[in-house]
């Protein structure tokens, strides 16, 4: 089941910023073309998992509120190359100028949707939760963290807004883990308070303070299990900084409760998409 996507004008906000970028005043070579009836599809031109359909969708009904687009795939749904995606049918200045913004959100947001869905899978079996972070595309952070949730994995805080995160240049200015948690609870109550610690003695200290969950910041192994042993499942442990997909298996290992990876939305690789007028290719004789 796919997650729930943002509000409707969410998304509508971030089409008209990207119509607008491209677009302009009109697309100069589009006006070349007679604005007859056409169609189109978009097909993978490799694997992975999909997500965008809803800013894919929100940038062609923008030029064309008459537009049909009928999904063959589902958000969320891991493909193979060669699966054609989605059929569209409208005019033809349409479906050439949507095309660009159309297919960057949907490349976009399947790639970290697939990069997700390949971390979440090396920590199967295990209790650990993969979390993404605020290291986002400036204005996507809705679209990717949506993204994220499409691969599988888990969304941290939003935003400076949500949560209280103690870090260490906040600890250091408040004096102490104790007195800079008092300071938290007290002005924003109702707020998860996370506390980030660097050695298994801040740990101890953030534990002492019942905050809502501890994150771990490059601890080894070793201290992982130790963490972990000494958490005794009061708090949760979250795991931060120096996570690759190599040590991914090992922190899991440990026990910890999840693991946030800043990568899954900061080192962006999009999906390769491509999208052709005409009608999508007949299956192989005998295809399923």
């Amino acid at each position: 089941m796919a997650p729930t996507p943002p509000s409707v004008e969410l998304v509508a906000a971030d089409v008209a910023r990207a119509l607008a970028e491209d677009i302009g005043p009109g697309d100069a070579t589009a006006q070349l073309l007679p604005d007859a009836p056409a169609r189109a599809f978009v097909i993978a031109k490799e694997a992975g998992v999909i997500a965008g359909r809803p800013w894919f969708d929100a940038c062609f009904r923008a030029l064309d509120p008459d537009i049909a687009i009928a999904w063959r795939v589902a958000e969320g749904e891991r493909v193979e190359a060669g699966t054609v995606l989605v059929t569209l049918a409208g005019g033809t200045r349409a479906l050439v100028s949507g095309e660009r913004p159309a297919l960057n959100f949907l490349q976009t947001l399947s790639g970290t949707a697939t990069v997700t869905a390949e971390h979440v899978a090396l920590v199967a079996g295990s209790r650990t939760r993969v979390l993404d972070t605020r290291k986002t595309l400036p204005g996507l952070r809705q679209a990717q963290k949506y993204a994220v949730r499409c691969g599988g994995g888990d969304n941290h805080r939003m935003g400076l807004y949500d949560a209280v995160m103690l870090k260490e240049n906040h600890i250091h200015a408040a004096g102490s883990i104790a007195a800079a948690a008092a300071q938290a609870r007290a002005l924003h109550p109702g707020l998860p308070l996370i506390i980030e610690v660097e050695s298994l003695a801040e740990l101890d200290a953030a534990l002492a303070t019942g905050c809502d969950r501890i994150l771990v910041d490059d601890f080894s192994d070793a201290d992982l299990h130790e963490a972990v042993r000494r958490a005794g499942g009061r708090i949760p442990l979250e795991v931060s900084g120096g996570v690759t997909p190599d040590r991914l298996r090992s922190i899991a290992a440990a026990g910890v409760d999840c693991v946030s990876i800043g990568g899954l939305t900061k080192h962006v690789r999009a999906l390769d998409l491509s999208m052709r007028l005409g009608d999508p290719p007949a299956p192989p004789v005998g295809a399923s």
